[in-house]
């Protein structure tokens, strides 16, 4: 296991900077707009924006990774996310941030698709679960770090984006100066949603769902924060939770669903999730920060792994050769559900209360669970018993890894002709 995480160390290494920084940005740009005065909506479609930048990212990462080379894009895409940090704070406005959004989005998307084809190529097939959980795990941590950092300083001022800016930039540091040759071009894929509903409509559903209620969290979750005490703390501190919940909670539902229909599953997590949602949303006025945070890590352990059930439903599915083409799929959907999302809860959150969120949240846990059920029950969607092996997918944990995981393939991994 050492071997394999040494052979891809100064990668690693710089995901974890790049990821500090995300998660620094993730949680500040909505506090520093809360303190703006920013409506919940105006909030709410910043978030839309970087889910916009990050969908049109994963698209067209592969081509421009073609035209010029993994190095020569890694090192202006870091220069240009480096450089947005400190553009927020030296101009507070709501189409200017949305704008900047939409760049960092596009950035860190292809950021991802750069970092995990020279992973894909570093690994072998002996060592490449070890090396891609190694990955997730330091995914969900350095942006728990991320989030822990905007205590520090005052986000009225300028100093946490400048901290932003300097850990992206430095997150280039450990893979431009790394000496392995560049990884294989990536293979064009192409979307298909008539093949993935056919497939999987449960996995459809799932991702969809899962973009509308996580998109609308990263967005919005400090706002729902703010309303219940004005210590900016308690907004880094909630985020940190559910992180930390999201990544402890892959593992039994991942296990457990390797062992049953996935469906049940995700019925299962949809439904647990649901209780959480309508305690968020009806007792946290009068719960202390202890009760919050707990809920908090319930909510990311149950909620977030609603994707990663969802694609492994979907792959169970899959037909040989079309892997690709479904994980375009379910990425688009869970963008599309991303961008929507929080126009959608910032609206309800207007109307009813910041604590709405997390009622908006339940309306989508039951939807999805309604409908997988209603799924499960037709005869055009049979159990297969073949199970294709749980991973997590990080796009609910903002990066690409999915999609690419799949796509960007060694030659030692493609079949012989």
């Amino acid at each position: 296991m050492i071997r394999a995480i040494a052979s891809v160390a100064s990668l690693l290494l710089g995901v974890a900077i790049l990821l500090a920084g995300q998660g620094l940005q993730g949680v500040l740009l909505p506090v520093r707009a809360t303190l703006e005065q920013f409506t919940p909506f105006a909030v709410g479609l910043i978030g839309g924006f970087y889910f916009l930048g990050f969908t049109v990212g994963c698209w067209k990462g592969g081509e421009l990774i073609r035209r010029a080379g993994h190095i020569r894009v890694f090192a202006t895409m870091t220069a240009i996310a480096s450089a947005v940090p400190l553009l927020h704070g030296l101009w507070v406005n709501l189409w200017f941030w949305g704008l900047l959004r939409f760049a960092t989005g596009f950035c860190f998307a292809v950021l991802y698709v750069v970092v995990e084809s020279w992973l894909n190529e570093r690994a072998s097939n002996q060592n490449r679960g070890t090396v891609f959980s190694s990955y997730i795990i330091i995914n969900m941590t350095m942006l728990a770090v991320g989030q822990q950092i905007l205590l520090l300083a005052d986000p009225a001022d300028l100093n946490l984006f400048a901290g932003a800016s300097v850990l992206v930039s430095l997150a280039a540091v450990p893979l431009l100066m790394s000496r392995g040759e560049q990884p294989e071009e990536a293979e064009l894929s192409h979307l298909d949603l008539r093949l993935l509903y056919r497939t999987s409509p449960s996995g459809m559903a799932g991702s969809l769902t899962s973009g509308l209620t996580n998109g609308s969290f990263w967005a919005l979750a400090p706002v729902f924060t703010a309303a219940l005490t004005p210590d900016v703390s308690m907004a880094a501190w909630f985020m940190t939770s559910v992180v930390l919940g999201a990544a402890v909670g892959q593992w039994p539902l991942g296990w457990w669903s390797d062992r049953v229909d996935r469906r049940y599953v995700l019925v299962g997590a949809c439904l647990a999730g649901l209780v959480v949602d309508l305690a968020l949303w009806g007792i946290t006025p009068g719960l202390g920060q202890a009760g919050i945070l707990i809920l908090g890590f319930f909510w990311g352990a149950l909620a977030f792994p609603v994707y990663s059930l969802s694609v492994a439903q979907a792959n169970d599915r899959a037909d040989p050769g079309t892997f690709v083409t479904i994980s375009s799929g379910l990425l688009l959907m869970y963008g599309a559900g991303a961008i929507v999302g929080p126009l959608f809860s910032s609206g309800i959150m207007t109307r009813f209360g910041a604590e709405s969120l997390f009622l908006y949240a339940a309306v989508m846990h039951l939807g999805l669970a309604a409908f997988v059920i209603a799924r499960r029950r037709s005869e055009d969607e049979v159990a297969r018993e073949e199970h294709t092996e749980f991973s997590d997918a990080l796009t609910s944990a903002l990066t690409a890894s999915q999609v690419y995981e799949e796509e960007i393939e060694t030659d030692e991994d493609r079949p012989a002709a």
